[in-house]
């Protein structure tokens, strides 16, 4: 029953918005980290943002500083990526995914989560 879901994606034009969200259950967020990474057809896992768990402190990839937020809501279990500016180069699969209590590496590492949702798809295109 542990599980992370992600939702709120879709299809949206270039310089459109879309808010994702990735809700846990069956286990507290409240102690984690949580990282968003994203994948594109033919290319690797990228990391995207990062939140830690303690003061809620946000670390964004140089290419979506700017457009991307990411956010937590420990009440109800759920971290959030707020995406502006959407390019076209922004499509692939968005997944969040949770680190453990006592996390090895940089956030960036996908090795360094237990936990990974199935993915959402964001497609940006005219």
């Amino acid at each position: 029953q542990v599980q992370l879901v992600e939702s709120g994606g879709g299809l949206v034009q270039p310089g459109g918005s879309l808010r994702l969200s990735c809700a846990a259950s069956g286990f507290t967020l409240d102690y984690r980290a949580v990282g968003w990474f994203r994948q594109a057809p033919g290319k690797e896992r990228e990391g995207v943002s990062f939140i830690s768990s303690s003061d809620g402190t946000p670390l964004y990839a140089d290419f979506v500083k700017g457009r991307f937020t990411i956010s937590r809501d420990n009440a109800k279990n759920t971290v959030y990526l707020q995406m502006n500016s959407l390019k076209a180069e922004d499509t692939a699969v968005y997944y969040c995914a949770a680190r453990p209590r006592r996390p090895r590496g940089s956030w960036t590492n996908i090795q360094s989560y237990d936990y990974w949702g199935q993915g959402t798809q964001v497609t940006v295109s005219s």
